[in-house]
């Protein structure tokens, strides 16, 4: 497959802010993206991707009409399988009002204002969701490598197997909880485990200390995925025994390195 240039990215730019859509659209042509369309209300934004498919969809969270959430699970139920990568920009720092974008799958989520490390990052997700590169290892072989997925939420579930899958992943389970994922792991072995923090029965701290405890599986690497950002609560998550800890959204890229350290550096 041929690299995906950031110039190649098609967006769709929904901010019903006329000053914001310019410094938006400014810089994301800094970047190189010349093929954006800007929308400035909901159904405006709906009809555009009712006639044509983008390769990003960048929204404010607040719109006159709506909010952003009412467009992602629009995508995500309407054009599912498009699969479209969503990206949240917002002022917004209240974590109640974020958390559902963050379980949702969003390749990033920007402040406004944001700089130009925040927008090259996301812009460079999106890039590794849209060209998948394959994650070469020396003592697995990443078509082989067994993984278990525990997230309540399905969608962010299906994101962090695209990640998998892009990386040339392939034996991949899914348990929708800590409970399910400590029966599934009493018939089956796994290379490595990637497991959400807030879950409903048996939450990720009580799940990775459930699998240290374990003599089959204590030696398995554990990933942990948290949209928490309070140290004292990372800290106390750190010591129940996961080898890393990667914040949501899902970077790929992050993911990727991740993942080769806990199996190649181990």
């Amino acid at each position: 497959m041929n690299e995906l240039l950031s110039s190649d990215l098609s967006i769709l730019l929904l901010e019903p802010s006329q000053t914001q859509r310019r410094i938006i659209s400014n810089e994301l042509q800094e970047e190189g993206i010349r093929n954006i369309e800007s929308v400035d209300t909901l159904a405006a934004a709906i009809e555009s991707l009712n006639n044509s498919k983008p390769d990003l969809v960048i929204s404010a969270l607040y719109l006159p009409d709506g909010e952003a959430l009412t467009l992602l699970q629009h995508i995500h139920t309407e054009l599912a399988d498009h699969q479209l990568p969503f990206m949240l920009v917002s002022s917004e720092t209240r974590r109640v009002q974020l958390e559902a974008f963050k379980q949702s799958g969003v390749v990033a989520i920007l402040p406004k204002p944001f700089n130009k490390t925040h927008l090259g990052k996301a812009i460079n997700a999106t890039l590794d969701i849209l060209s998948p590169e394959e994650l070469e290892l020396d003592l697995y072989d990443i078509q082989e490598l067994r993984i278990l997925v525990v997230d309540d939420s399905r969608l962010a579930r299906n994101h962090i197997r695209r990640v998998l899958n892009n990386l040339g992943a392939t034996r991949i389970s899914e348990a929708e909880h800590g409970a399910e994922a400590l029966t599934i792991l009493e018939e089956h072995m796994f290379d490595l485990i990637i497991t959400d923090f807030n879950m409903p029965e048996v939450n990720g701290q009580e799940l990775a200390e459930a699998i240290r405890n374990s003599n089959e599986h204590n030696h398995v690497p554990i990933l942990m995925v948290s949209s928490e950002a309070n140290e004292t609560h990372l800290a106390n998550i750190a010591q129940s025994g996961v080898n890393a800890l990667c914040d949501k959204p899902f970077e790929p890229q992050v993911v990727k390195q991740l993942i080769y350290q806990l199996l190649e550096q181990s």
